[in-house]
């Protein structure tokens, strides 16, 4: 099947790793990893007794002041401080209301300011860390104002339970995966209205919870949930997406016992290399199956395109138009446009449930050095569509590809 699809301009997107744990005095992969810290919100509050799920009274921060300010005098760089886990809306196993919440954020930020009165190197304050909940999320930022929180975090799980045994359908399903959109687009609408100093930020997403379904959360058929997620995201202009989990339980993007890398997580780096900050949309006329998204090349001029074929039997063939037509020489310079590189990723064996990701057609392992192995590209001519075979992931970069938000 042959497709064509077209690029507009609509947003910008960065991505983030984010650590939450830490444990040590030197701390020393402080010099490269950026660091978020989620404080404990329940210090200080009681049950009611009306309903012992909601904590009521006021945050007492102390502890998070200590914490603080230790880390401050050790002139640790921070990223981001998060109050709390799970509370808003409903909870999980415990919640507050979001007035009260509004208020103890307007405190930790008082603390930041205080402890840390740089404001270029000030940590960002990062709130709710919970599911989303229209109300509560509203009243949230109405509550504690401008400029107060930096990160409105949110976290999905739209795959449901990690035992659910038609997890590996759902991963394949496009209109499934298409349900979750609503929420990135009235969260966007919500900062839009109520908190446009504030970034949505996705704080936790591992897919399906209780620790990912085995057999397929750290297997080659979850990148077609993780990347349609990080395209999705950045369409909805959130910024930051932070997996779930490194290391841990069956979605960990390293194996739990021999730390060698799962597919998800050669995937993330291609994306991290390959895709720029400059969100296109990116569309098409053919197949739900085919998944489109484009960015402009972060290290080169032109633009960069991830292609996801959820189909088991169809081959697509991918021709790119800039649909404005702002370039009519477009076609005619694509004849001296450099070669396209094109990364085509697979299963081995054509087994979507492997563990062994290959990349144009050769498995990536580790070096002897345990070192990521070269992720080279394959030169394709421009001229030529990109080939897209079944159940495969391919991002290609169009080195001199004229998209007007990369000129």
């Amino acid at each position: 099947m042959k497709i064509s699809f077209v690029l507009l301009w609509i947003g910008g997107l960065k991505l983030n790793a984010t650590i939450i744990n830490v444990h040590g005095e030197k701390l020393e992969f402080l010099i490269w990893a950026r660091i978020t810290f989620g404080l404990n919100a329940l210090t200080g509050r009681k049950k009611s007794k009306d309903d012992h799920s909601l904590m009521i009274g006021d945050w007492n921060p102390k502890n998070a002041y200590d914490f603080m300010n230790y880390t401050a005098s050790k002139g640790y760089k921070i990223d981001s401080y998060e109050l709390g886990n799970e509370l808003c809306g409903n909870g999980v196993a415990a919640r507050i209301e979001a007035e009260q919440y509004g208020k103890d954020v307007i405190v930790l930020k008082k603390l930041v300011q205080e402890l840390y009165p740089d404001p270029i190197t000030q940590p960002k304050v990062l709130g709710p860390a919970g599911f989303y909940d229209k109300q509560w999320f509203d009243t949230f930022l109405q509550t504690s104002g401008p400029n107060v929180v930096d990160g409105l975090t949110h976290h999905i799980y739209n795959l449901g339970a990690g035992v659910d045994p038609t997890l590996i359908n759902k991963v394949q399903d496009p209109y499934f995966l298409d349900q979750i959109s609503q929420t990135y687009k009235v969260i966007s609408n919500s900062i839009e209205s109520f908190g446009p100093w504030a970034g949505a930020w996705v704080g936790e997403a591992g897919g399906a919870y209780n620790s990912g379904g085995k057999d397929v959360s750290h297997t080659f058929v979850d990148g077609f949930w993780y990347l349609d997620q990080l395209g999705m995201t950045s369409k909805f202009n959130h910024k930051v997406f932070c997996r779930q989990s490194l290391i841990g339980g069956n979605y960990g993007l390293l194996n739990t016992t021999t730390f060698i890398p799962n597919p998800d997580y050669y995937g993330a780096l291609l994306w991290h290399r390959l895709m720029g900050t400059n969100v296109l949309a990116a569309s098409h006329t053919g197949s739900p199956y085919l998944r489109v998204y484009s960015h402009c090349s972060k290290k080169t001029a032109g633009v960069s395109v991830l292609l996801i074929n959820m189909s088991n039997s169809t081959t697509f063939e991918v021709s790119v138009v800039e649909e404005m037509n702002l370039y009519p020489e477009q076609y005619k310079s694509m004849k001296d446009i450099d070669q396209r590189e094109e990364y085509h990723l697979t299963p081995k064996d054509g087994n979507i449930q492997s563990d062994v990701l290959l990349l144009n057609g050769t498995p990536l392992k580790l070096t002897e050095s345990f070192d990521i192995p070269d992720m080279n590209p394959q030169l394709v001519d421009s001229m030529f569509p990109v080939k897209v075979v079944p159940d495969s992931i391919v991002f290609a970069t169009l080195k001199g590809f004229k998209a007007q938000a990369c000129a």
